[in-house]
């Protein structure tokens, strides 16, 4: 695999991750009434959502940052 295709997939990829651990705090942590927290399946897609959100975003923001940096 070339090198720059390894290297933003593992860019992506690490931030995903971050994304997702700071997406499930903050939404554990008491981000949402704990009546949004019941388990209804909407309520499961709005939680899926609200931490894919963090992850895609955050995963995007550490690739621009990494291809900034990269020398």
């Amino acid at each position: 695999m070339p090198r720059m295709i390894s290297f933003i997939l593992t860019q992506l990829t690490t931030g995903f991750a971050i994304g997702c651990a700071a997406g499930f705090l903050v939404l554990q942590n008491g981000f949402l009434s704990s009546s949004a927290m019941a388990g209804t399946l909407e309520n499961y897609l709005a939680q899926g959502l609200f931490v894919y959100l963090f992850a895609s975003t955050i995963s995007m923001g550490y690739l621009a940052t990494a291809l900034l940096l990269e020398e």
